[in-house]
C-alpha cells in the first residue's frame, strides 16, 4: 500500500519542526564550537606547515622555538647563571646547558605557539568587534609568549638548584602556572564582554 505524498511531507515537517526548534535553541552554544574548532583546525593546520617548511632551515628546530632557547639563555644570564642553547644532534631541538650541565631540551611543543592557537580559538570563538578581538589576541598572545620565556627560565633554575623534583616542576607546576594564566584571560575576556552588554 502506497502512503501519499502529503503523509511523508507531514512526517518530515514534524521531525524537521522540534530539530529546527533545537537549533535555534542552541544557537549560541553550536556558533562557540563551531568557530572554536574552525580556528583551531586553520591555525594548527598552519603551525603544522610552518614546521613542516621550516624542516632543515638555518635556526633549528624552527625560527621561533630557536628564538625562544635563545631569549631564555639569555634571560638565564640576567639571573646570575652561565647559560647557553646549542642545537641537539640528533633530534629537532635546542639543548640548554647552565653551568656546563645540560639541564633541559627545548623542543617545538616549548614555543608557546600551540597555547597561542588555543587562547586565539576561545577568544575567536567569542569574537565581538574586529579591532578589539585582534588587540586582545595580540596583547594576549604577547603575554603568553614572555610568560613562557620566564617559565622556562625558572624552570631551568629549579631543575639546577633542586634536580630530585624534576618530575612535578616539569609536568605539573610550570605547566600549570601558563594554562592557568590563558584561562585567566579567557575569563578577563568574557568579563569584557558582559561588561558591555551590562552597560548597554
Amino acid at each position: 500500500m502506497k502512503c501519499p505524498a502529503k503523509l511523508y511531507s507531514c512526517i518530515f515537517v514534524k521531525i524537521r519542526s522540534p530539530l529546527k526548534a533545537l537549533l535555534f535553541k542552541y544557537r549560541s552554544v553550536l556558533r562557540f564550537i563551531a568557530l572554536f574548532l574552525g580556528t583551531y583546525v586553520l591555525l594548527s593546520l598552519c603551525y603544522g606547515l610552518y614546521l613542516k617548511l621550516s624542516e632543515g632551515g638555518e635556526y633549528p628546530p624552527d625560527v621561533i622555538t630557536h628564538l625562544v632557547a635563545k631569549q631564555s639563555s639569555d634571560l638565564l644570564n640576567s639571573f646570575g647563571y652561565d647559560a647557553e642553547v646549542v642545537p641537539g644532534e640528533s633530534k629537532p631541538m635546542m639543548k640548554l646547558i647552565v653551568e656546563g650541565k645540560f639541564l633541559a631540551q627545548i623542543i617545538q611543543g616549548c614555543n608557546s605557539l600551540s597555547i597561542i592557537i588555543l587562547f586565539t580559538s576561545f577568544i575567536v570563538a567569542f569574537a565581538e568587534r574586529f579591532r578589539k578581538t585582534l588587540l586582545f589576541i595580540l596583547a594576549g598572545g604577547v603575554l603568553v609568549y614572555a610568560v613562557n620565556i620566564l617559565r622556562i627560565a625558572i624552570l631551568s633554575v629549579a631543575l639546577y638548584e633542586y634536580p630530585q623534583h624534576k618530575e612535578i616542576l616539569h609536568g605539573v607546576v610550570f605547566p600549570g602556572l601558563i594554562y592557568s594564566m590563558v584561562f585567566l584571560l579567557w575569563m578577563l575576556w568574557i568579563r569584557m564582554l558582559k561588561t558591555k552588554v551590562g552597560d548597554a
